[in-house]
């Protein structure tokens, strides 16, 4: 049955559907806080099961690069698939667990050294808030510095009462992470079960798809869905290596400049790198945090360092980690970042490049290509 296509070409109904779109898009907008709080619900709820789909996606990877390298002899397709996800899944345990033994030891040393001092560190902090007071009471200091000793006076005030009136807050946090390390737990489960059932399930939705689509929607789809993946992985990829380039560049500073808490903050600095923007600014905010109230001069020269850190990653590393392939623009990626924050929280933070990158192709790619089509249709070209 074809759509009959003469209702648009009169004005009362364009103005019709243009009148309700207006009021749809109003209402949207009105209730965005709304459709907000019901999108994240949504998502808590099934949350497991998107961790789960992600951590599969993340191992599938290396289970294809031990099924064609390692296990490439065996005849058998299934045995041959069950080896290589099993090798990769003891391979990450192996390795995550390695860098606890490794790490975790030095940072919770470093947190509880830096837990038990924070009292002297506060009170030497503000014997030195003391002596630039002093310094403007004498003539020395200009009052721009006074009042930003003040300021500084104020959060140190504020630093003492923190954990102690935040111990209620603090409980319910480690019991929040209980209940987190219980939906990994279940994720990693579902994981393996994903990956251990992916060619049928791909098999299956490739049949659905072939069944419902045209074959010519079919393949472009296919072709799309490659590109995604192709994109993702490689993003996804090249992120993690940078971030431990830049952790570990960054903890051998720290140890060579003789900077306490270098492991610790190293580990910070290497995590928060992982999110595009605004990360490497919190991972120097953070750091800067924790030197300053050891000694200021630490602060300033660990920030004078991630400065130079960060310009070398920003036009030299990442350049030639990610290449072209996910070339987009400044604009787009600040967009995206703020609409991932919002929606999705950290995880969209972390995968607003990668989604941008993939609009811009699908804009450039399919969007364009159409309306060039019906361009040149209307006018014969």
């Amino acid at each position: 049955m074809k759509f009959n296509t003469k209702w648009f070409k009169k004005k009362w109904v364009s103005y019709t559907i243009a009148t309700c779109s207006a009021v749809v898009l109003y209402m949207l907008l009105s209730h965005f806080s709304v459709i907000l709080d019901g999108i994240n619900s949504i998502f808590g709820f099934i949350k497991p099961v998107v961790v789960g789909c992600v951590i599969a996606y993340i191992f599938d990877p290396l289970s294809k690069l031990f099924e064609t390298s390692i296990y490439k002899k065996l005849k058998n397709e299934k045995t041959r698939w069950k080896m290589s996800v099993a090798t990769a899944i003891i391979v990450i345990i192996a390795a995550v667990v390695l860098l606890f033994v490794a790490l975790i030891p030095q940072i919770v040393d470093s947190i509880t050294t830096f837990a038990s001092n924070i009292g002297s560190y506060v009170e030497s902090s503000q014997e030195l808030i003391d002596q630039f007071e002093k310094a403007h009471a004498n003539g020395i200091l200009s009052s721009e510095f006074s009042g930003l000793a003040n300021i500084v006076n104020k959060v140190l005030e504020n630093i003492g009462s923190l954990f102690t009136d935040n111990m209620e807050g603090i409980v319910n946090s480690s019991v929040s992470a209980g209940k987190n390390v219980f939906d990994i737990v279940i994720s990693f489960i579902l994981a393996i079960y994903l990956l251990l059932d992916k060619r049928r399930i791909i098999n299956g939705i490739s049949r659905l798809m072939e069944l419902i689509l045209k074959e010519k929607t079919y393949k472009s789809s296919g072709e799309f869905l490659d590109k995604c993946n192709k994109i993702l992985i490689r993003y996804i990829s090249f992120d993690i290596i940078d971030g431990v380039i830049v952790g570990i560049v960054n903890a051998i500073y720290m140890l060579i400049a003789g900077l306490p808490y270098a492991v610790l903050i190293s580990v910070i600095v290497g995590i928060t790198n992982l999110a595009p923007t605004f990360g490497p600014i919190v991972g120097a905010v953070i750091g800067g945090f924790i030197l300053v109230l050891v000694n200021p001069w630490y602060a300033l020269w660990f920030l004078i360092f991630t400065i130079i850190l960060q310009t070398v990653d920003g036009y030299i590393l990442k350049p030639r980690l990610f290449g072209e392939s996910l070339g987009v623009s400044p604009l787009m990626i600040l967009i995206s970042i703020i609409l991932g924050g919002r929606l999705f929280g950290v995880v969209g933070i972390l995968l607003a490049i990668p989604f941008a990158a993939i609009f811009d192709f699908v804009w450039k790619d399919f969007i364009l290509k159409k309306l060039e089509e019906r361009k040149a249709k209307r006018y014969n070209i």
